[in-house]
């Protein structure tokens, strides 16, 4: 089950364990069982602090296995393949049962353990999600902290059955307590602020007592790690404030033109930006989001940003870092049928759709890798474009046009996404020459048709195009001084990753400037 580099490579890993932990089997004579039953022999043998027992009394689906201390019968528990992306998500779960600590802040660990609800969570994941482990992850944690939650991390393509029962078309899919919870990659904070209805006024609590910064940075991807970092080199006081760590990050999948990166994924990078910004006194304020900014009357002075959470904070100067997000088709019958046929992710949510047709909404880059992709899982994938030709590498459309299960059709502007009430069904459009109308049947639409920046919030604040992108300078610099951005946000050409992170290295030393040479005026 394992090669002889992973056995060594985990065996390294469960020498951090300082306590028995004990891995409780629940099998029956499946091919799926057998492969689980290998791993977890595998596993027990890697470490004298861990033991195998079979017990048909602890669940109803098999094959799975619960992760324990010996003798609780309470942890964390996967029905089916804990392998791909999940691989991980096994060995966290192995280790802090066995007593290493979560690099989660104390104060957050604090809040679950103190949880009194009865919470009993399941998560439906794919092994080739790369948003799932995040949930499943962070799901585990709370049901080692606390005995009054359990989690379940259910692989979609072991339970079929349940994933049409319950009509899940896209992972992460979190039921709690037996009613559908939320959809796609949360937090531990996230999570937790949903169910502590106590959450957010505790949040803004604590965030409103925090001093005026030097420099705040609002976004917390790329460009706002960036920005961060070179702020903090500078010895000044700096904030980090952002929804999700990571940003578009957590979104990627495969990242092969980050410079002296050859290859990567979007999680790693991520991760690898929080170990960065650890290194440093940085504030990093999470699963927070802005509302509103108020610039300072005056150079020198401070300007307010609010958050949805009640919270105001201030800053000397501001970075804004919002990036951007997936660009909606904005047709009837799309939002009614989010979660439920209508996919941003194809990574994600591909193989939810194995065996079915497809369509892919979108010619650049990301539409034919994601038609490429879908067109090895499932029977057929149909690529409409809205313009007469495909904008994508002529690579990726050499590989487009050589696989025979992918219709392309050029001049489509998608009108309509119909469904039966639960799911969809197909989509109409209509030829921008012919003006003809046409249906599709399909089961699920894949949107890749670009990305909209996350500047809404802002209103008159700042001066922004018609786009919606905010107005910089060479500096970063936007129309009120002493507020620079960076980033996918703004009207910096090409939105890469590459880019973001230089555009906020940028605005954080032109932000420094600013703060050296303005005098501060009393407020």
């Amino acid at each position: 089950m394992l090669d002889n580099t992973l056995k060594h490579q985990l065996s390294v890993y469960l020498e951090k364990l300082t306590r028995p932990v004990e891995l409780i089997a629940t099998l029956d004579d499946s091919n799926t069982s057998g492969e689980v039953r290998e791993l977890l022999e595998e596993i027990s043998g890697l470490s004298d602090k861990i033991s195998l027992r079979l017990d048909d009394s602890l669940a109803v689906r098999k094959p799975s296995f619960m992760i324990s201390a010996p003798g609780q019968n309470h942890g964390p528990r996967f029905a089916g393949s804990p392998l791909g992306h999940e691989f991980t998500s096994l060995v966290l779960a192995l280790l802090q049962t066995g007593g290493h600590p979560s690099k989660e802040s104390q104060a957050l660990l604090s809040q679950v353990a103190a949880l009194d609800t009865e919470l009993n969570f399941e998560t439906y994941y794919s092994l080739s999600c790369h948003n799932c482990p995040d949930v499943v992850q962070a799901l585990n944690l709370m049901a080692i902290l606390n005995p009054g939650i359990s989690h379940t991390a259910i692989d979609g393509g072991v339970f079929q059955h349940e994933i049409e029962q319950r009509e899940v078309m896209g992972v992460p899919a979190v039921y709690l307590n037996g009613q559908s919870f939320a959809q796609g990659r949360l937090s531990l904070s996230e999570i937790v602020s949903k169910v502590d209805t106590n959450a957010g006024k505790k949040a803004a609590e604590s965030l409103n007592q925090r001093q005026p910064y030097d420099v705040l940075i609002v976004g917390s991807g790329p460009a706002g790690v960036a920005a961060a970092i070179y702020a903090a080199r500078k010895g000044i006081r700096t904030g980090l404030l952002g929804e999700r760590f990571g940003g578009q990050l957590l979104d990627t999948v495969d990242i092969e033109n980050y410079i002296s990166v050859p290859k990567t994924e979007g999680s790693q990078l991520a991760g690898a930006l929080r170990q960065h910004v650890a290194d440093y006194q940085i504030d990093v304020i999470e699963a927070q989001t802005a509302s509103q900014l108020l610039p300072s009357a005056a150079p020198g002075g401070l300007h307010s940003v609010a958050t949805v959470s009640g919270a105001t904070l201030q800053a000397k100067a501001v970075i804004l870092a919002t990036g951007a997000r997936w660009r909606n088709m904005n047709v009837p019958g799309e939002e009614q049928y989010r979660t439920r046929g209508v996919t941003y992710c194809p990574h994600c949510d591909g193989p939810l759709f194995k065996g079915k047709r497809v369509a892919v909404i979108g010619g650049g880059n990301s539409g034919v890798e994601a038609a490429i992709d879908l067109a090895g899982i499932t029977s057929h994938v149909t690529l409409l474009e809205f313009a007469a030709e495909l904008k994508a590498d002529q690579v990726l459309q050499e590989k487009l046009r050589s696989l025979k299960n992918v219709e392309v059709i050029l001049n489509a502007q998608t009108l309509e996404v119909t469904g039966d009430g639960k799911q969809v069904t197909g989509l109409q459009y209509q030829h921008r020459q012919t003006m003809e109308q046409q249906g599709l049947a399909v089961s699920g639409i894949f949107v890749q048709i670009g990305l909209l920046p996350n500047t809404q919030w802002l209103g008159d604040s700042v001066a922004r195009n018609r786009f919606g992108e905010i107005d910089i300078d060479t500096k970063c610099a936007t129309s009120q001084p002493g507020i620079f951005a960076a980033g996918d946000c703004t009207t910096v050409p090409y939105k890469q990753i590459i880019v973001a992170s230089g555009e906020g290295a940028k605005a954080s030393l032109s932000a420094f400037d600013y703060l050296i040479r303005t005098s501060p005026v009393s407020e």
